[in-house]
């Protein structure tokens, strides 16, 4: 009997699993069993391992072979096994030494010719495999630049099978033709491959410019509300007619973040890896991602699920940036509510009979609407076709919950012709992003030594009892939680947004004004100066 083990990873979502991957060989009819709650597409590794095994110049051993994947009671999916059992194989045939490979952890598909392909998951891979101890990977070398943003972690990165028995051999590496040369399709993962992610879907790179704040004419409210949604990452609601500017501004938003930090852009890059839309040659993402997916998106598409093992959605694609719904009053009431859970908890759950994926869904929300199904409801020339009762069912598609949890409501009025024609119009991306920097700055220095990072995060009792606002600050916020317009919820939010107009302003505690600023924000009613008067 001859015995051979390495190990490769299983992706449940964003996470992995560390799975040996064993090979036994025994005197027997020769037969190929794969063990280990494998799905179809792992199934059929048989038919390519052996192909590829043979066309690398290796004998295929003539005997019974049993491959064990373990643990078994975990649904393993996917090609990225490929590499792992021909090692494993090998070793058991004593092409290779079994010690070589036990330490070392594979991730890669095998064509029948023998080339390794990249796979979907390689970073959240080595990172699993970094935290279980293991400190050599092998991955396809179109997936080297990823992996190696893993520190501590030796990674190899090879052409073709052949190339990696060599290696492991300590033989001479034959060269391989590189996959442009090779001729034929390139072996590369475009975006969305396999299944097409989200439409709108946008990672800026640090060297392209974000689309400018300063082309936007007006709205000085709407940008101003702007700048306090990147300031300390709160939701926010933009409600206009058709024309008014909603979809400019949203788009503008992620121009006026901060770059992302090491720790955010490892998990963003992880998500985008899994979900198969990680850009051709960027190995990292470093900006915040911009996802903006059609109206009629599916629950599925816009949470994450699909058939088998769950993926990522929308709202994971967008982890760290900005999800932008436009009309979003067209949507679902079933799909909007949905993402209540994952704006408080920042995460999404998703449960399917494949089993239970947990997915990063900390995002700026950014809901766009008409009016009225028309969206000419409240214009001054008053010619709304709609009846009052459609117009009540056209606003109630977005719930009282979901709109509990969006901290910023705020009118896009229709821009002026003599708006429209002037010269000079207003601040632009770069500007307005080093004010949002400086406020960040803020808020990181006095969150120091907490989980939160950002206003939003923090939870309503800590602002109310460790970092309360200058005293009777709140009397208004508090008498319209008696009249019943705030909820406690909404009492939070105000406070937080308080504490952002606050550190924009460069107030040590929030205001009476920052606080009535924050409450006009949320409910669209004047309060004092106002939100012009209290925002540099």
């Amino acid at each position: 009997m001859a015995f051979a083990r390495t190990c490769a990873v299983a992706l449940i979502g964003v996470e992995g699993l560390v799975v040996e991957v064993q090979a036994d060989l025994e005197p027997g009819v020769a037969a190929f069993s794969l063990v280990g709650l494998a799905d179809k597409s792992l199934n059929e590794s048989r038919d390519r391992v052996r192909a590829a095994v043979i066309n690398s110049g290796a004998q295929w051993p003539q005997k019974k072979l049993t491959v064990g994947l373990s643990p078994a009671a975990v649904p393993k999916c996917g090609s990225g096994f490929d590499l792992a059992v021909a090692c494993s194989v090998l070793a058991a045939a004593e092409r290779i030494d079994p010690r070589v490979i036990e330490d070392v952890m594979m991730v890669g598909e095998l064509g029948l010719d023998g080339r390794v392909r990249p796979v979907r998951g390689v970073l959240p891979a080595v990172l699993t495999a970094a935290d279980a101890g293991y400190r050599q990977v092998v991955v396809p070398e179109q997936a080297a630049a990823e992996a190696a943003l893993v520190p501590d972690v030796a990674v190899l990165g090879v052409r073709s099978l052949r190339q990696l028995i060599a290696v492991l051999a300590d033989e001479p590496v034959p060269e391989e033709p590189s996959p442009d040369e090779a001729g034929g399709p390139a072996p590369v993962l475009g975006p969305g491959w396999g299944y097409p992610p989200p439409g709108g879907l946008f990672l800026p790179s640090g060297g392209e410019p974000p689309p400018d704040l300063g082309e936007v004419s007006g709205q000085r409210v709407a940008r101003r509300a702007l700048e306090v949604a990147a300031a300390g990452r709160h939701h926010l609601l933009l409600k206009g007619a058709p024309g008014a500017g909603k979809t400019m501004l949203a788009e503008r938003l992620p121009g006026l973040l901060p770059p992302l930090t090491r720790q955010e852009a490892l998990e963003v890059t992880a998500v985008h890896s899994v979900g198969g839309s990680l850009p051709t040659g960027r190995p990292l993402i470093d900006r915040p991602p911009y996802c903006a997916p059609h109206h009629s998106a599916s629950m599925a598409s816009l949470v994450g699920g699909g058939s088998g093992v769950p993926r990522p959605g929308a709202i994971s694609l967008a982890h760290h940036g900005v999800l932008f719904l436009d009309e979003a009053a067209e949507m679902s009431s079933q799909v909007l509510d949905a993402l209540r859970q994952p704006l408080e908890s920042g995460h999404v759950v998703v449960a399917r009979s494949a089993g239970v994926v947990r997915m990063p869904a900390r995002v700026l929300l950014v809901l766009a609407t008409n009016p009225c199904p028309c969206g000419r409801h409240g214009s001054p020339n008053g010619d709304c076709d709609c009846l009052p009762s459609t117009v009540r069912r056209y606003r109630a598609r977005l719930s009282g919950p979901l709109l509990d949890r969006i901290d910023l409501r705020v009118p896009v009025e229709p821009v002026s012709r003599a708006e429209l024609v002037a010269t000079g119009g207003g601040e632009s991306t770069a500007v307005v992003a080093r004010r949002v920097l400086a406020a960040r700055e803020r808020a990181a220095a006095r969150l120091a030594g907490t989980p939160w990072r950002t206003n939003a995060e923090v939870p309503g009792h800590e602002l109310r009892s460790r970092w309360a606002p200058l005293p009777c600050a709140l009397a208004r916020a508090e008498l319209d939680m008696d009249r019943g317009l705030l909820t406690a919820r909404g009492l939070d939010r105000v406070l937080r947004v308080a504490w952002t107009v606050a550190d924009l302003a460069g107030h040590d505690r929030p205001t009476a004004e920052d606080v009535d600023a924050a409450l006009e924000l949320r409910t669209g009613v004047r309060r004092g100066a106002g939100v012009a008067g209290s925002l540099p």
